[in-house]
C-alpha cells in the first residue's frame, strides 16, 4: 500500500548514522541545534505528523458527490491506520488535537452508514487515533462521533457492530455525563449496550466490547461530574449480571476470560466515579461474593461450591473446600500430577544445580522453624512444611507444556491472573466505597483467624502466600491494607490476655487470634518474597496492621518476631523497600506508645547475632558472593556490609554500662538521614562519591525520630545534642521537604521537654533535662538555621513549621535566654502576623498566643484581637485560642498581683478585647469555642470603674446576651460546655450588677433550662457549677427568680439517672454531686423570703428525693469525678467537714427573723436539715466504730 511504501523510505534524522557532513569547529560553523534520543530535531515535523497533514488535506479536498470518494476514502483511512502515533515510540508526533477533531469531524460527513465497510474503516480510524493521540475532544466533536457512531448501531449490519462499539468506547471514554443526550438510547431499556452486555449475547468479543463501553462511559476524569445515579445503577447491574453468570458451555475460557475482565472494569469505575451506596437486601453481600469467586479464577486445585451470596457473620461460610478434594487440600493451588511429570520429563531448564537444590532445602527448613508451631488439635499439624511456604517459591519451571500448548496455556494463565487482579481492583473499590462500619461484618470471609481444623480457608492471605502472580499477591495486599487501615476502633475489642472460656470462644479472642493469624502469614511473606514491589507492600500492609492493633491487649511476642525478621531489610537495594521499613518502625514506635514491649527492643543491645535477624533471601549470599553474582531483587549486601544491615556505621559504641542504653535505632535513623550510603545500588547510579541516602529515606528516617521521641522520650532525652545537630544540618539544607522535617523534629523534642516540666505529670527533678541544657540546646538552634527559615518567604510550609517550632520552647528556658533572643523571637513572629499567607499568619498567632502565657511576655493583646478580623477561618480559630490564652493570663496575674494589675492594662486595649471577643463568639464553632472562653475571662476581670462608664456599658450587655445566646443555640456540646463556663466565670466578678442589670435574667434562664433539659451531662454540670458561683443573695434578683433556680436543680438532680446513652451516664455521678453542692449553696444564701418555697419543696415529695442525693453526698458514697466541681468555696471534701458545712447552715437559717407564713417555712427548711445532719452523723458514727473494731483485731492477730 501506498502508507506502507511511504514508510518503508529511508529517513535520515532516525538513523542511527548522521545524513550530514561533519563541519569542522570554527567561528564561521553553524550554530549547533541538539537533537532528541530519537534523531528528532526541534523544529522539524516527524514522519507521522507528514502523514496525517498530508492526509488531512486530501481529506478536506474530498466532496460526497466525488466519483472516486470511496476509494480515496479507503486509501486514506490505510495510510492513517498503518502510522504509529504512539508518543512512548515517537516522542516527536505533535499533532494538535484540534486537526485530530476536524480530520474525524468532516470524515463521518463523508462516509454514509449504508457503506458499510468504510464505516468500520472510519470506526478504527476513530479508535486509531484518539487512543493513540490522547486527544480530548471539544463538545461539538464528542457529539457529532456519539451521534455517527449510535446510528452506525441502528442502520448497520450486526457484524459491524464490534468495531462501531469499540470507537464508541473511545470517544465515550470519561465523557459519560457529556453524553447525557444519547444515554437513553444506550442504556435504556432496548439500548444497544444492555442487550449486547447481556449474558444472553452469544458473541463473546460484541460484548466485551459492549461491556468496555459501558465501562467507559461510568469512568470519572478527576475534576469533572459523576454520571447520573440512574445510568450508573443501570450499568453496575449489568456488571454485577455478568460477574454472577457462568461461563457458556460452547465458549472459549480464554474470551470469557476477557469478558470478565471488562466487566471487573467496569464495576470498578462505577464504584469508584463518586458516592456510591450499595441498595438494600443482599447486593452487598452480592457484589463480595462474586469478587471472592474471581479472586480465585484459574487458580489450580481450587474446586469450591461458592455462595452465590456473602452474609455478615462472625464466622467463615462455605467456602471451604469440598470433603472430596480433602486429601489434595495441601496442594490446592499446586499444579497437578500430570504438570509435575511433564516437569520431570523436561531436562535443560527445569533442571536445578546441586547448589540450588541445597539453597532451597535451606530455605524451607528456615521458614519452618519460623513459622509458630499450632495448638495441638489444628489440621495444620498434620500438613507438610510446603503447604505453609508459598507456592511460587516451590514452582521453578517455566516449561511445562508443549510449544503449541504452552503458548494457549500461557495465554490462558495470564489471562486468569488479569481476571484475579481485576477482582482485587475492585474489592479495593468496594472496601473504600463501604462504610467501615458495614465492612467489619465481611472480615472473616476475607481475614481468616487460625485454622480451627480441615483445610484452611480460601481468604486474601491464601493469595498472599500462594498465587503464582506477584501483580496478584500485590493487589491482594492493596485489598488488606485498605481493610485494616483506620480498623482501630474495630480491632480495639481484641484481648488474648487472659485463657479463654471451654463453653464458648469470646468474640475478643476471635478477633486477637485473627490478628496472630495476620501477623504469622505475613510474616512468612516478608520471608519469601522476591519481587520488590509486592515486597514493599507487605511491609506497608505489617505498618497498617501494628498502627490499628490492640498490642497492650495482646500477649507479648507478637512485636518482637516482627521487630527481628524486618530489621535486615534497612539496607535492601531496593529504595522503596527502605522506606517501607521504616514507615513500619515509625508504626511500631507509635502504636500505643509507651508500649514496654517496645521500650524492651529500643534498648536491646545491638547483635546481628540474635535469632531471626536475617531472612531467607540472606542464606542465600555466600554462594552470590562467591561467583560474584548479585541480584537486585534480593538483600544485596557484601559480608562486609551484612554488619551495616543492624549495627549503626560512623557511631563508636562505648563499652559496659552505656552500651546498653544506646537506642539502635534512633543511631540508625540519625546515621541514615546524616552518612553518607555505603553501597549504591544499579537504579541509584555508580561514581560520583559517596552519596547520601535518597530523599524518601532520609524523610522516612527524620519521621521515625520524631515518633521516637514523642512516644518515648525518657530514652531519647540523652541524645540531646545529636537531635539539635541533625536538626540544624536538615534546617541548612537546600530541599524544603528536609527541612520540614528537621523543624519538626525540633519541635517534637521541645514538646517533650514542655511535658516534663508540666507539673499534672509528676516527673522527678533528676529525671528532666536540666535547665540549663535546654537553654544551651535552644541558644544553639536559634542562633542557626532556623532564624533563615522564619525568613524564607518562598516556602511560607517552611515558615509555618519554623512558627512551630518557635511555640515549643519550654517557658522557663525561655526566660533564662538573652535578651536579644527573646526579641528576635517576638518580633519575626510579629512580623509574620501581616503575611498574606494563611498558614504562616496562622502559625505565627498561636505560636504568640502559647507566648502570652509566659511570665516575661504580657503584651500582644492587640495584634491578636486584629487576627480575629481575618478572612481564614484558621487564622480566627487560633486567634480566639490565643486571645483565650491571653485572658488566662490576665485572670492569673488579677489573682496574684491584685489590683495594681488590674489598673495598668489600658482600658482602651480592654474594650477592645471584649468587642473583638463578642464579635467572634458569633463565627463558627471553631471560633466561637474559645471566643467565650475568652468573653468569661474578660467579664471576670473588669472593674467596677469600669463597668460604670458609658463606652463599656453596651460591650458588657453585648457580651452577656453572646454569652446567652450561645448557651441556647445549637452548636456543638463543647461550645456550649465553654459558654456555660464563662458565664460561670463572669459571676465571680463581684462587681458584676447581677441583681438589676436586664440581661442577668436571660443568664440565669438559660443556665436553668440546660441544667434541666440537655442531653450532655457534661454540660449540665457546668451549668449546675454556674448556678451555684454567686457569692451572695442578692445576686438572684428576687425570690420568684430564686426559687426559679432552685425547682432547676431540684428537677436536674431528680432526673441525673434519665438516660439511654451510656457515654452519658458514667457522668450521672458527677451530675448528682454538683447539684447537690449548688442545692446546699442556695440554701446557704437563702434569706427570710426565701422560706417558703424552700420549705414547700422540702415537704413534698420532691423533697424526699433530695434528701437521698444529699445524704449521699455528705456521706461521699459517689466520688465527684473529673468533671464535677470542686466546691465553690473551695470546701474539703472529707465526710466530716460536708457535715459541719450544713451545720454552719442550719444555724444561720435558724437565726432568720421570718414573719407568718415564712415562720411555717423556715421550720420545714430546718426541721430537713436537722433530719439529714442527724442520720448522716448516726452513719458516721457507725463506720468509724466499725473501722476501729476491724483496725484493732487486725493488730491483734
Amino acid at each position: 500500500m501506498a502508507a506502507q511504501s511511504g514508510l518503508s523510505h529511508p529517513a535520515p534524522v532516525r538513523g542511527g548514522v548522521s545524513a550530514f557532513p561533519p563541519v569542522p569547529l570554527s567561528a564561521e560553523a553553524a550554530p549547533f541545534t541538539p537533537m532528541e534520543p530519537s534523531g528528532w530535531r526541534p523544529g522539524s515535523q516527524s514522519e507521522a505528523e507528514k502523514l496525517f497533514s498530508n492526509c488531512a488535506i486530501k481529506l478536506r479536498a474530498l466532496r460526497a458527490d466525488s466519483v472516486q470518494l470511496k476509494e480515496e476514502l479507503n486509501l486514506l483511512f490505510d495510510q492513517l491506520l498503518s502510522e504509529n502515533y504512539n508518543r512512548t515510540f515517537e516522542p516527536a508526533v505533535n499533532i494538535r488535537p484540534e486537526d485530530v477533531c476536524s480530520l474525524l469531524k468532516h470524515a463521518s460527513c463523508l462516509v454514509p452508514l449504508t457503506q458499510e465497510h468504510l464505516v468500520i474503516k472510519l470506526c478504527q480510524v476513530v479508535h486509531h487515533l484518539l487512543n493513540q493521540l490522547k486527544v480530548i475532544m471539544d463538545e461539538h466533536t464528542l457529539d457529532v462521533l456519539v451521534n455517527y457512531t449510535a446510528g452506525a448501531l441502528k442502520v448497520c449490519s450486526t457484524w459491524t457492530h464490534t468495531d462501531v462499539l469499540l470507537a464508541l468506547s473511545t470517544v465515550v471514554y470519561g465523557n459519560g455525563p457529556q453524553c447525557h443526550q444519547h444515554l437513553s438510547d444506550l442504556l435504556g431499556e432496548e439500548g444497544f449496550l444492555l442487550q449486547y452486555s447481556s449474558p444472553s449475547q452469544s458473541n463473546m468479543e460484541l460484548r466485551r466490547v459492549a461491556l468496555t463501553c459501558m465501562a467507559n462511559i461510568c469512568l470519572r476524569i478527576p475534576g469533572q461530574p459523576p454520571l447520573d445515579d440512574q445510568y450508573r445503577s443501570v450499568c453496575f447491574r449489568a456488571f454485577l449480571k455478568t460477574l454472577q453468570s457462568t461461563k457458556p458451555p460452547d465458549t472459549d475460557e480464554l474470551f470469557y476470560c476477557m469478558v470478565i475482565q471488562a466487566a471487573l472494569k467496569g464495576l470498578q469505575c462505577c464504584l469508584s466515579g463518586g458516592k456510591w451506596k450499595f441498595g438494600g437486601g443482599e447486593e452487598l453481600g452480592s457484589v463480595l461474593a462474586a469478587l471472592k469467586r474471581l479472586m480465585f479464577q484459574g487458580a489450580p486445585g481450587v474446586i469450591v461450591e461458592w455462595p452465590a451470596v456473602l452474609y455478615p457473620a462472625p464466622l467463615p461460610q462455605y467456602e471451604s473446600l469440598s470433603a472430596a478434594k480433602t486429601a489434595e487440600s495441601p496442594k490446592s493451588l499446586e499444579p497437578s500430577k500430570d504438570a509435575a511429570n511433564k516437569k520431570r520429563k523436561s531436562k535443560g531448564k527445569g533442571k536445578k544445580t546441586k547448589t540450588e537444590e541445597s539453597r532451597g532445602d535451606e530455605r524451607e527448613e528456615g521458614d519452618t522453624e519460623t513459622v509458630p508451631a499450632p495448638p495441638k488439635g489444628r489440621a495444620e499439624e498434620k500438613q507438610p512444611a510446603s503447604f505453609l511456604y508459598p507456592s511460587w517459591k516451590l514452582n521453578s519451571s517455566d516449561s511445562e507444556f508443549s510449544d503449541l500448548e504452552g503458548n494457549a496455556q500461557s495465554k490462558l494463565r495470564v489471562n486468569h491472573g488479569r481476571v484475579r487482579q481485576g477482582a482485587l481492583h475492585c474489592l479495593l473499590a468496594v472496601v473504600k466505597a463501604v462504610e467501615k462500619r458495614t465492612l467489619y461484618g465481611y472480615w472473616s470471609s476475607f481475614i481468616p483467624d487460625s485454622p480451627i481444623g480441615g483445610s484452611p480457608p480460601l481468604t486474601l492471605l491464601t493469595i498472599i502466600l500462594k498465587d503464582l502472580s506477584p501483580k496478584v499477591r500485590l493487589c491482594a495486599l492493596q485489598v488488606l491494607s485498605a481493610m485494616l487501615d483506620s480498623s482501630r476502633q474495630f480491632l480495639a475489642v481484641a484481648e488474648d490476655t487472659a485463657s479463654p472460656r471451654t463453653s464458648y470462644t469470646p468474640f475478643s479472642f476471635t478477633l486477637a487470634t485473627a490478628i496472630r493469624e495476620l501477623h504469622r502469614t505475613l510474616s512468612l511473606a516478608l520471608l519469601a518474597e522476591t519481587s520488590p514491589q509486592t515486597l514493599t507492600q507487605v511491609i506497608k500492609c505489617l505498618a497498617y496492621l501494628v498502627a490499628n492493633a490492640p498490642y497492650h491487649r495482646l500477649r507479648p511476642g507478637l512485636l518482637t518476631q516482627l521487630w527481628k525478621q524486618i530489621r535486615p531489610y534497612v539496607r535492601h537495594r531496593d529504595v522503596n523497600v527502605r522506606v517501607s521499613v521504616l514507615t513500619l518502625y515509625g508504626a511500631l514506635v507509635t502504636t500505643q506508645a509507651p508500649l514496654p514491649e517496645v521500650q524492651l527492643l529500643l534498648q536491646q543491645p545491638d547483635h546481628s547475632s540474635s535469632t531471626g535477624a536475617f531472612t531467607p533471601q540472606d542464606s542465600g549470599l555466600s554462594w552470590r558472593q562467591r561467583d560474584g553474582v548479585s541480584s537486585p531483587s534480593r538483600t544485596p549486601v557484601k559480608h562486609s556490609q551484612r554488619s551495616s544491615s543492624t549495627h549503626s556505621p560512623h557511631i563508636p559504641h562505648t563499652p559496659g554500662e552505656e552500651d546498653s542504653r544506646r537506642l539502635w535505632l534512633l543511631q540508625l535513623c540519625v546515621t541514615l538521614v546524616t552518612q553518607p550510603r555505603e553501597d549504591q545500588s544499579d537504579s541509584e547510579g555508580v561514581g560520583g562519591g559517596a552519596a547520601l541516602e535518597p530523599p524518601p529515606v532520609r524523610l522516612e528516617a527524620l519521621q521515625v525520630l520524631s515518633h521516637l521521641v514523642r512516644g518515648y522520650f525518657p530514652l531519647t532525652q540523652h541524645y540531646l545534642c545529636e537531635i539539635g545537630q541533625v536538626s540544624a544540618r536538615c534546617l541548612g539544607e537546600t530541599d524544603t521537604s528536609i527541612q520540614l522535617h528537621g523543624a519538626k523534629l525540633l519541635e517534637e523534642f521541645g514538646s517533650g521537654i514542655i511535658q516534663q516540666y508540666r507539673a499534672e505529670n509528676n516527673v522527678p527533678e533528676s529525671s528532666r533535662v536540666p535547665i540549663s541544657q535546654v537553654v544551651q540546646f535552644w541558644s544553639e538552634v536559634l542562633s542557626g538555621p532556623l532564624n533563615r527559615a522564619l525568613q524564607n518567604e518562598q516556602h511560607p510550609t517552611l515558615q509555618a513549621s519554623a512558627c512551630d517550632t518557635l511555640s515549643s520552647i519550654l517557658p522557663q528556658a525561655f526566660a533564662q535566654l538573652p535578651d536579644k533572643t527573646q526579641l528576635m523571637c517576638i518580633t519575626v513572629l510579629l512580623g509574620l502576623t501581616y503575611i498574606e499567607n494563611y498558614l504562616v499568619k496562622t502559625a505565627a498567632v498561636r505560636a504568640l498566643g502559647i507566648y502570652v502565657l509566659f511570665p516575661c511576655l504580657r503584651e500582644v493583646g492587640v495584634l491578636i484581637t486584629t487576627a480575629l478580623d481575618d478572612r481564614s477561618t484558621n487564622v480566627r480559630a487560633k486567634a480566639a485560642w490565643s486571645l483565650g490564652n491571653l485572658t488566662d493570663t490576665l485572670i492569673v496575674n488579677m489573682e496574684s498581683v491584685g489590683v495594681d494589675f488590674q489598673e495598668e492594662l489600658s482600658d482602651m486595649l480592654l474594650l477592645k478585647m471584649l468587642q473583638a471577643a463578642t464579635r467572634a463568639a458569633a463565627d463558627k464553632d471553631r471560633v466561637k469555642s474559645n471566643a467565650v472562653r475568652a468573653l468569661g475571662n474578660l467579664l471576670h476581670f473588669l472593674r467596677q470603674s469600669q463597668m460604670t462608664r458609658p463606652a463599656f456599658q453596651q460591650p458588657l450587655e453585648d457580651a452577656v446576651r453572646a454569652l446567652v445566646k450561645t448557651v441556647q443555640s445549637e452548636a456543638t456540646m463543647k461550645v456550649r460546655w465553654n459558654a456555660c463556663y464563662a458565664l460561670g466565670n463572669a459571676f465571680r466578678n463581684p462587681a458584676l450588677p447581677l441583681d438589676s442589670a436586664a440581661w442577668s435574667h436571660e443568664a440565669f434562664s438559660a443556665l436553668c433550662h440546660v441544667v434541666t433539659s440537655c442531653k450532655n451531662f457534661k454540660v449540665r454540670i457546668k451549668s449546675a457549677a454556674a448556678l451555684a458561683v454567686p457569692a451572695h443573695r442578692g445576686c438572684y434578683g428576687d425570690t420568684e427568680r430564686f426559687t426559679c433556680v432552685w425547682c432547676s436543680l431540684a428537677t436536674a438532680l431528680e432526673n441525673s439517672e434519665d438516660t439511654n446513652d451510656f457515654l452519658e451516664y458514667r457522668y450521672s455521678a458527677s451530675l448528682r454531686h454538683t447539684l447537690s453542692q449548688a442545692l446546699l449553696h442556695l440554701l446557704s444564701v437563702s434569706q427570710s423570703q426565701d422560706m417558703l418555697g424552700l420549705g414547700a419543696s422540702l415537704a413534698s415529695e420532691e423533697g424526699t428525693g433530695i434528701r437521698e442525693h444529699l445524704m449521699k453526698y455528705l456521706r461521699a458514697e459517689e466520688g465527684g469525678g473529673e468533671e464535677a466541681e470542686k466546691d465553690i468555696r473551695g470546701e474539703s471534701l472529707h465526710p466530716r467537714e460536708r457535715i459541719g458545712s450544713v451545720e454552719q447552715i442550719l444555724i444561720r437559717i435558724k437565726g432568720l427573723k421570718v414573719e407568718g407564713e415564712e415562720e411555717r417555712g423556715k421550720e420545714m427548711v430546718s426541721h430537713f436539715l436537722e433530719d439529714l445532719i442527724k442520720i448522716c452523723e448516726e452513719t458516721w458514727e457507725n463506720t468509724q466504730t466499725n473501722r476501729e473494731v476491724t483496725e484493732s483485731k487486725a493488730d491483734h492477730v
